[in-house]
């Protein structure tokens, strides 16, 4: 069971990526007061904690009375995830943060929420490590438990994103959103691969195998 949480803590560290988080909402959130900052880590934390806990209570049921399959939601999730990460390489996301609050509409939802912190694949990862008919309730409340001490992380790391954003400035947090987007761009390749099973037609990695 040891061996079980310490690999579901690490594909759910993986998906939900407290790290890259920080950079997203460091740009996203570089024109905002401290107070204002704070505020929204607080609501997409919440936000975002609810529909992983939702995704761990009900999700492989509503995807089995919906007949979704898991497939479908990894190839959605990917291509939304895609055009996420394009926006950020090609899009200004602070004039798109202040255009999103114009228009009454939270930042804190969208894009922080989703699909930065709660992923498609942090959704997929906690539906699959909770399956109702592989694991038991005390190990699916350890998977939650290790979910929700990432969720903490990935709260306080955007509390920190004050210094940060002093430190490297505007530009640099343009510079932070661009190489990110891009990363999650090609993230999204790798679940849409993933799901189609292409990843076993092109062979290993071509940066590793350069190396």
């Amino acid at each position: 069971m040891t061996e079980k949480f310490i690999r579901d803590g690490l594909i759910l560290w993986t998906t939900i990526d407290p790290i890259g988080t920080l950079a997203i909402f460091s740009a996203l959130t570089a024109h905002m007061t401290a107070t204002a900052r704070r505020r929204t880590a607080i609501k997409a934390t919440i936000y975002a904690t609810a529909i992983l806990f939702f995704s761990i209570v009900v999700g492989q049921l509503l995807l089995s009375a919906m007949g979704i399959r898991l497939i479908s939601l990894q190839l959605a999730g990917g291509l939304i995830l895609f055009l996420f990460g394009l926006k950020m390489i090609f899009g200004d996301m602070n004039k798109d943060a202040r255009k999103v609050e114009d228009a009454g509409h939270d930042i804190a939802v969208f894009p922080l929420a989703v699909p930065s912190i709660a992923t498609p694949g942090a959704i997929m990862a906690v539906i699959l490590m909770t399956d109702n008919h592989v694991y038991s309730i005390p190990t699916q409340i350890g998977t939650t438990l290790i979910m929700l001490a990432i969720m903490l992380v990935t709260f306080l790391l955007m509390l920190a994103a004050g210094p940060i954003i002093r430190v490297i400035g505007n530009n640099g947090s343009a510079i932070l959103v661009k190489v990110m987007g891009m990363i999650l761009t090609a993230l999204s390749i790798e679940f849409v691969m993933e799901a189609l099973k292409i990843s076993q037609w092109i062979g290993g990695d071509s940066i590793t195998a350069a190396g």
